[in-house]
């Protein structure tokens, strides 16, 4: 069902957290001179009504966390261009207010889910994750969000459904990178239902303990940390369950390179690069040795057994 928003405050309009920090002080400043009382309680609100906090969560690492300004600021969102600075140039033009969400497919009770609703369907954890992208780097990233699975129950898929896939929004006007035939558009991600509802598997609102800038994937993600980062896929609109494999944007553009699974293995190496290193975003400097890649980027203990028998090179 899908219900409107009364909030006017968009994603895209957001204030990264160090400026607007500094504006608190400021106004705190101010308000002890006199100056602003009036405004305050607004102005408040609305720095309020951009957090979006959660209580811990597990399977979280205590590795150092990539700065908030790394994770904002370089990153892949080929909808709005190659360059890893493009998505913040040009996804704050992005509308994330009204957005609703089609769940259909093989399932009992799909429907058109809006975005508040989503917000309020399960409560909201925060989880800090390892980040891996294919192009062989990595963040650690607090994300805000609740299991994918907890929609998945709602939502009752029938005995046929085997697969999830994850439509992101296509829009050419602010989404200036669906202008050129890179990929075959809208972007379409998926997985296997098992790997979609396993707990690992978050659904995403926020970052940081606040509201997704739009460059990271607003208003709505997936997050799925033991696989390359192209696959949790950003911005969604539907979500949908299927009997057989989806096709995905980058396995049918490039399949030698981009396999369904797309899981970090760093014995399976991309043909133009070496998968078994890594390095830090905003933590190590180019000098720094690269670490080590882990399998299943860390978490092996949790997913391995989703793949027992499977021929894990065959199956990249």
């Amino acid at each position: 069902m899908l219900i409107g928003t009364t909030s006017d405050v968009a994603p895209s309009e957001i204030t990264p957290k160090s400026v607007y920090l500094r504006r608190r002080v400021l106004l705190g400043r101010a308000l002890a001179m006199g100056l602003i009382w009036p405004l305050l309680p607004a102005r408040a609100q609305a720095v309020e009504a951009r957090k979006l906090p959660g209580r811990p969560g597990p399977f979280s690492t205590t590795e150092k966390q990539t700065p908030y300004k790394d994770v904002t600021t370089y990153n892949n969102f080929y909808e709005f261009g190659t360059g890893k600075d493009d998505p913040a140039i040009y996804a704050p033009k992005m509308k994330t207010r009204p957005w609703a969400v089609t769940v259909d497919g093989e399932v009992k009770r799909g429907g058109l889910f809006g975005i508040e609703d989503l917000l309020k369907l399960a409560p909201m954890q925060d989880r800090v994750y390892r980040h891996r992208c294919v192009e062989a780097w990595s963040m650690v990233i607090p994300w805000v969000g609740y299991p994918l699975a907890e929609l998945i129950k709602r939502v009752e898929p029938t005995g046929r459904a085997k697969y999830v896939a994850f439509t992101t929004k296509l829009d050419p006007e602010t989404m200036v990178g669906t202008r050129l035939p890179m990929l075959d558009w809208p972007y379409v991600e998926g997985l296997r239902l098992d790997e979609a509802m396993h707990p690992l598997t978050l659904l995403t609102f926020g970052l940081y303990g606040e509201v997704l800038p739009n460059q990271n994937g607003a208003p709505i993600r997936v997050v799925v940390p033991w696989k390359y980062g192209f696959k949790s896929a950003k911005s969604i609109v539907r979500v949908t369950f299927t009997e057989q494999q989806p096709k995905t944007a980058w396995n049918e553009a490039a399949p030698n390179e981009y396999g369904f699974y797309s899981n970090v293995n760093p014995k399976v190496d991309h043909p133009r690069w070496s998968q078994a290193r890594e390095r830090r975003i905003g933590v190590d400097g180019f000098f720094t040795p690269k670490h080590k890649t882990l399998m299943f980027n860390g978490y092996a203990d949790q997913v391995a057994g989703l793949y027992a028998g499977m021929d894990l090179k065959k199956f990249f």
